[in-house]
């Protein structure tokens, strides 16, 4: 069902093959591999544990350790491409800031290709937030202009900064536009200081290189990611385009992946900390019974994409891979 939602909902080609790929059961068939892989270590942790009368001691063997590896090996994989299709999905935000006449919405109008918002040279033409959506190589990307971070006694502009400030704490990436001729001066610091805690990462635009006829240039041996660019000319755009990119690990090509959801992602993240966790303690104490117990919640987390798997199950499969009780 949230294949075909997604298969609606698709705003690029990429994203549509994807969705298409996760409707006809590539993301279900990867989960449920690793967990049949899963279900089969756990037989092993498991006889040995409720049945050792039956002198079935898999744990001082070290295929068990190496069937944990195996298994986050495999797991991993699921997670790198969940990853690329719940960007597919869910896109990232990024949050144009900076000082009044920075060059903000002209930067928000070159990325969209149209004139998205009003640009004048009246300090404080922006006074709300704007709201658009593009498309990088097949990744949406949500732009948010927002109103010139400054003092102001004007009520309305006191409003709009607000708002640009509640829209900076949720962004996944700063956009903070600075004059390239000046710098980084005493009222941009002053932004940076006021970041929220935890504070987005963030990209120093230095805009309008034009009017010092500098040349583009992404330089990413300062304390932030720098971007030099003319917003008016369009000049260095692309290397900010390429830069969102590579920041939340965008790979366009995506093939061989599936569309995925936050929540996909979320139990697939917490089943790795179980095994992991798992794999420490046998390796650390040989603790075959913690090892299961984490193992099982590695499963459950994994069930919560695919389906349930009892414990009667388990038993059922212990009964029919062993001659136990006889």
């Amino acid at each position: 069902a949230e294949a075909i939602a997604d298969l609606i909902d698709s705003a690029s080609q990429q994203a549509a093959r994807l969705a298409l790929r996760s409707l006809q059961g590539v993301f279900s068939e990867k989960v449920h591999q690793v967990v049949e892989q899963c279900i089969q270590l756990r037989i092993y942790v498991e006889s040995a544990i409720d049945f050792p009368e039956e002198e079935i001691d898999f744990l001082s063997e070290g295929n068990v350790a190496a069937q944990v590896v195996e298994l986050k090996q495999a797991l991993q994989q699921i997670i790198d491409s969940a990853y690329q299709g719940q960007l597919l999905h869910e896109g990232m935000t990024i949050v144009i800031a900076g000082q009044p006449n920075a060059g903000k919405s002209t930067l928000l109008n070159s990325l969209t290709g149209k004139e998205s918002a009003i640009v004048t040279e009246i300090a404080g033409t922006t006074r709300d937030v704007l709201r658009e959506q593009i498309l990088i190589d097949g990744l949406p990307v949500h732009v948010i202009d927002t109103a010139g971070l400054r003092e102001s006694n004007d009520q309305v502009e006191q409003i709009g900064i607000q708002r640009a400030w509640a829209e900076i704490a949720k962004a996944d990436r700063l956009l903070l536009v600075v004059d390239d001729a000046t710098g980084v001066t005493e009222a941009d610091q002053a932004i940076i200081d006021q970041l929220p805690e935890p504070r987005p990462p963030m990209t120093l635009i230095r805009n309008k290189i034009d009017l010092g006829k500098q040349q583009p240039l992404m330089d990413e041996q300062t304390a932030q990611p720098t971007i030099h660019l003319s917003a008016k000319q369009g000049e260095g755009v692309e290397l900010l385009r390429e830069h969102l990119k590579s920041c939340v690990g965008y790979q366009s090509g995506g093939e061989g992946g599936f569309m995925a959801r936050r929540r996909h992602l979320d139990a697939l993240n917490r089943a790795m900390q179980h095994i992991c966790e798992g794999e420490a303690q046998l390796l650390a104490a040989a603790a075959g019974e913690l090892l299961a117990e984490e193992l099982r919640q590695a499963q459950e987390a994994l069930n919560e994409i695919t389906g349930e798997f009892s414990s009667d199950d388990l038993l059922g499969r212990i009964f029919t891979s062993f001659c136990i009780g006889k």
